[in-house]
């Protein structure tokens, strides 16, 4: 992927924390034996492209209300959902219909139950997949040629400039990924693609970069262009520089996949 202007890209990325002054009322502390309402929300039940999400209460639920906003502030949708009365922990979806197209900021969640409390919690949907000028290697190698690292110097400069540009929605850290074709032995592309991610995600902690930095490899389990084995795809021989507030969600398949610490 040749260098462009950051383009903010949003992903199945969620992270639920409490919304400032929403949680629990009209009262400050639910009288009775019932506890504290909680309100949750599957990370993985978050679509984004289609514009729902799911929410649980471990209460009965009368209605659930949201408020999406655009990385602008713009408010690009706002809905109330009655359930009444649904049973506590039930999946509660909730859909939308945005404004625009604006990438997603933030989504605020309160969830209402029988009893006239309520309680919210805030997703930050955020990540970035910085475009970047993609590192050759020699045949069957992870290590870095100085050719090369012009190209990782100009990577790094954008990557720091997105992180500092977005510090305030809080820990954000890098995600390198490498991948391959289907060419060779699969076994083979996994530990090649996980060397190569290493050695690049080794490279940006060694001249600087003090956010938490991961890697991982998948080889030829994900890639861009779906193909037949043994076919070279020059868009499946890449390596993808992920900033994100938590880690992104691995592939599943035959092969185990985890983030790990360069």
């Amino acid at each position: 992927m040749r260098a462009q202007l950051l383009r903010v890209s949003v992903l199945l990325a969620a992270l639920a924390t409490p919304v400032t002054g929403l949680a629990d009322g009209p009262h400050a502390v639910p009288a009775g034996p019932q506890g504290k309402l909680e309100v949750t929300i599957d990370r993985a039940k978050v679509d984004l492209e289609g514009h729902r999400l799911e929410v649980k209460m471990n209460r009965a639920a009368e209605k659930v209300r949201l408020k999406v906003i655009g990385e602008s502030g713009e408010v690009l949708a706002e809905i109330e959902q009655a359930f009444g009365g649904a049973a506590a922990d039930t999946a509660l979806v909730v859909a939308w219909e945005p404004k625009s197209a604006a990438a997603v900021a933030r989504i605020e969640v309160w969830g209402h139950d029988t009893g006239g409390f309520y309680a919210g919690v805030a997703i930050v949907p955020w990540s970035v997949q910085v475009p970047h000028e993609e590192v050759t290697f020699e045949n069957d190698s992870d290590a870095i040629r100085p050719s090369e690292v012009p190209k990782l110097e100009a990577s790094l400069t954008a990557i720091l400039a997105s992180a500092t540009r977005h510090r305030e929605l809080g820990a954000i850290g890098l995600y390198v990924a490498g991948h391959t074709d289907s060419m060779g032995g699969a076994d083979h592309n996994l530990g090649l693609s996980r060397r190569r991610a290493k050695a690049i995600a080794g490279w940006f902690r060694a001249h600087g970069l003090r956010i938490p930095i991961a890697f991982e490899g998948f080889g030829e389990h994900s890639p861009l262009v779906k193909t037949a084995d043994q076919v070279a795809e020059p868009k499946n021989r890449r390596v993808d520089y992920i900033l994100s507030l938590e880690p992104p969600r691995l592939p599943t398949g035959p092969a185990s996949f985890a983030w790990r610490s360069p």
